[in-house]
């Protein structure tokens, strides 16, 4: 079903037949491409492009910044100094990064959702979801932003943002009331918001890809909870195995003991007699998750279907996020299979000892 998806998906925004590709450009014209930077050091690919417009060689701007990036020429009026991946590096502390990414529903809709990132933290922040993202809802996303941050907000120095229209002046200066400097990536270049461009792919990847978004309500319930799996509890390589939010690792480990071994295949189907059992304590355990976990799932309960088999989570609603696609069923139904899964999985030593 995924799959397929995917397919109608693609086949609707699929504009291969409209792209058309140009001639490239004769090697006497790259040449003397090449020769004006060094002999005018001041001069840009746009003034290039107008001088051999001016000779008779129509040729569009892009296409004499590749051949000066191809042949390793910096944009002027500066052609040495630090690269954009230096100032990146030096100032991650002080930058936050914004991009819109879209989400496809079920039926086809497009919904449009805003995402920001801290690239000191790297903590992520998911502001809001559309399916008309106008400059005024823009907007009202970059207050609730600053809101959000509170202190935090004056460590930031730089907002780096696409050339989007659904900006806006007036989004831009929410920020630059904050004292943050705008800073824009160029047309067509998405590797200078890398970062960004970087989460985003993931959340369609472990996320996206395996659901079907039904609305908006829906996209904005999952987004939400990535967004705490990604601050509390995600680990990041560049913090050393830290989630954003956490400042140092857990002095206490999980218990690995033999009473709670790790699950490397896939669990035998219990008996018939088992199964009755663990049918028959589902009552308690839905009156146990609202005993303990008031509010942690919400009106939405998962059903179990893909399992994480060489690790255990840390809380219920870690559990069901890793090993669970959400539904809008109704609460508590899921099936012998699933329950038998998370009894595995949250089986503590008292537990096996009860049991034993």
């Amino acid at each position: 079903m995924l799959a397929r998806h995917r397919r109608f998906v693609a086949a609707k925004w699929d504009y291969t037949a409209r792209r058309g590709t140009g001639r490239p450009p004769p090697a006497a014209v790259k040449k003397f491409v090449l020769r004006l930077p060094r002999e005018n050091p001041r001069w840009g690919h746009r003034r290039i492009q107008g001088k051999l417009t001016r000779l008779g060689h129509r040729m569009a701007a892009s296409t004499v910044w590749e051949i000066l990036h191809a042949a390793g020429v910096d944009p002027a009026p500066r052609r040495a100094g630090p690269t954009w991946r230096e100032f990146l590096t030096a100032q991650a502390e002080s930058i936050i990064a914004a991009d819109f990414f879209h989400i496809d529903t079920a039926l086809g809709k497009r919904l449009y959702a805003l995402v920001f990132l801290e690239h000191g933290t790297p903590r992520l922040h998911i502001t809001g979801v559309t399916a008309r993202p106008t400059q005024d809802w823009a907007v009202q996303q970059a207050r609730n932003l600053t809101f959000d941050l509170g202190p935090r907000i004056d460590s930031l120095r730089f907002l780096l943002r696409d050339r989007d229209g659904k900006y806006g002046e007036t989004y831009d200066a929410v920020f630059q009331a904050e004292d943050m400097e705008i800073l824009k990536s160029a047309p067509q270049a998405p590797r200078m918001n890398a970062h960004c461009e970087r989460i985003i792919g993931s959340i369609r990847r472990e996320v996206l890809d395996h659901l079907l978004i039904t609305n908006e309500a829906h996209a904005r319930h999952i987004l939400a909870a990535y967004e705490r799996h990604y601050n509390q509890h995600r680990p990041h390589r560049a913090r050393n195995q830290l989630p954003p939010d956490a400042d140092h690792q857990s002095a206490t480990g999980h218990d690995i003991s033999p009473d709670l071994p790790r699950i490397m295949h896939r669990p035998r189907t219990p008996p018939r007699c088992e199964r009755r059992r663990y049918r028959g304590v589902q009552a308690a355990l839905a009156d146990h998750l609202d005993h303990e976990h008031p509010s942690g799932l919400g009106d939405y309960r998962p059903r179990c279907r893909h399992v994480d088999r060489t690790r255990y989570a840390s809380s219920p609603e870690e559990c069901f996020f890793h090993a669970t696609t959400w539904t809008l069923d109704k609460p508590y139904r899921c099936g012998s299979g699933a329950l038998f899964m998370f009894l595995i999985m949250h089986r503590t030593p008292s537990h096996a000892k009860a049991r034993g």
